[in-house]
């Protein structure tokens, strides 16, 4: 049996479980895809309050495009901002984040 162990050789042998609604689950797998980490990772870093890094690779390109389609979509629907609800608003909080944080990369490399 292969031993389950976090980045620091620590053995993670504790489960944590909480419930969450439909839409707060829907957000979470859309950020935990822009992130490019494990849905494990990422909650452990989102809270012990570590910052979430996200190296840019094509499976987080792929999650960015996507997502954006799916904001855009969204954004279509509705008649106005007040409509929308707070996850939508958080996933296009986070998006815009990840691209101030590409043009960051981008600037560096020049």
């Amino acid at each position: 049996m292969e031993r389950n162990n976090d980045r620091h050789g620590r053995w993670r042998n504790r489960t944590v479980a909480f419930r969450m609604s439909e839409e707060e689950a829907v957000l979470l797998n859309r950020l935990v895809a822009l992130s490019g980490l494990t849905k494990q990772d990422y909650i452990i870093d989102r809270l012990t309050g570590r910052e979430v890094v996200i190296v840019g690779n094509p499976r987080v390109y792929k999650a960015l495009r996507d997502q954006l389609a799916a904001v855009y979509e969204e954004l279509r629907r509705l008649d106005s901002m007040e409509e929308a609800q707070p996850e939508l608003t958080e996933l296009i909080r986070m998006i815009a984040v990840i691209l101030g944080g590409m043009k960051g990369e981008e600037s560096n490399d020049k």
